[in-house]
């Protein structure tokens, strides 16, 4: 390698490390520094303080919805509230019983566990870990053949927290276990031009309210994205600026169309999948491998990614035949 490309990677990993930090430090802490799912935060209000009253594990949770609504913000939370230690990590990542006894044998009394993408838990492990939710304890096999024992593993009462995008995978035996589900709903315009203006105050970008009115109508809904055109404004109003002051409405326009997301919060992908529904398929009804195959992305991320919020905003219908644009859709495309 040479140096020259030595310096691109430490850049690029220094600008990485720069980019999580800023978005750690964006993320509320208490349920009253975070904004919007009023519903939910009083609930979950109600059920922290009955836990800490009787001094007593929360119950377990389950937060489920569309990706970058706060899912993971929201497990950080319980546990701040509850006073307790927080762990991470993720469906995936536990990939043998052993795995989770490890993780679960260094846990005490009280503390959060947070298992994101928990839906992706091989079938082995889910097993398992019924126990440890409900009885607190794990039975492991250890050893192979006639030597083979079973050996029981006592567990402090702990919090175990729930995340996925795909509730419907989840098996019905692990979310009966959960002592509360809940839904994140995308976000109203107004709760997320509040969001971006207390993420600008934290970055220290003095926005204008109807720029940040501007980013949050282009955010889908959604808390990440916002947070992230909000970040990539920034990088456009730092280059060109020449006067000081607040963040204008121009400038923000300015910045999202070359970013290349619309009024409507869509962007090149979106547009991609609409206009091949449209133009080459008639409006569908059309199968997600196909459509998948035509837009050339993979199927998942057409699904949990672009899908729910065209879905949402009434332009896309799943139906048994395959996917079918809207007449929304249909107008929204010869608009443009």
């Amino acid at each position: 390698m040479s140096e020259l490309d030595s310096d691109r990677e430490t850049l690029a990993g220094e600008a990485s490390d720069s980019e999580r930090v800023s978005e750690e430090s964006l993320r509320p802490r208490t349920l009253n520094e975070m904004i919007g799912q009023e519903r939910l935060r009083e609930n979950l209000a109600v059920f922290v303080q009955a836990a800490r009253q009787r001094e007593e594990a929360l119950d377990h949770i389950l937060f489920y919805g569309p990706p970058g609504l706060g899912k993971t913000s929201l497990a950080r939370i319980v546990a701040s509230e509850m006073g307790a230690g927080f762990h991470a990590t993720s469906g995936p990542a536990i990939e043998r019983p052993g795995d989770l006894a490890a993780l679960l044998s260094n846990i005490e009394a009280g503390e959060v566990l947070f298992i994101d993408e928990i839906h992706r838990l091989s079938a082995s492990v889910e097993e398992i870990l019924y126990p440890g939710m409900e009885d607190f304890h794990l039975d492991l096999l250890i050893g192979e053949g006639p030597s083979a024992r079973s050996i029981r593993l006592d567990l402090p009462r702990f919090t175990l927290v729930g995340a996925t995008t795909r509730a419907g995978l989840l098996t019905s035996p692990l979310r009966d276990r959960f002592g509360w589900s809940a839904r994140l709903e995308y976000y109203p315009v107004a709760d997320l031009e509040k969001i971006v203006l207390r993420s600008g105050r934290l970055l220290g970008i003095d926005l204008q309210k109807v720029a940040a009115r501007e980013i949050a109508s282009r955010s889908r809904g959604t808390p990440r994205i916002a947070n992230r055109l909000l970040r990539r404004v920034r990088d456009f109003v730092e280059v060109g600026r020449e006067t000081q002051g607040a963040v204008a409405l121009e400038a923000v326009r300015y910045a999202l169309d070359r970013l290349e997301v619309d009024g409507a919060g869509f962007d090149s992908l979106d547009r991609s999948l609409l206009g091949t529904l449209i133009d080459k398929f008639g409006g569908g009804p059309v199968g997600l491998e196909t459509l998948a195959a035509a837009v050339g992305e993979d199927k998942g991320t057409l699904e949990d990614v672009v899908e729910p919020f065209l879905i949402h905003q009434g332009f896309l219908d799943r139906t048994p035949r395959g996917r079918v644009a809207t007449q929304a859709a249909i107008e929204y495309w010869r608009s443009r």
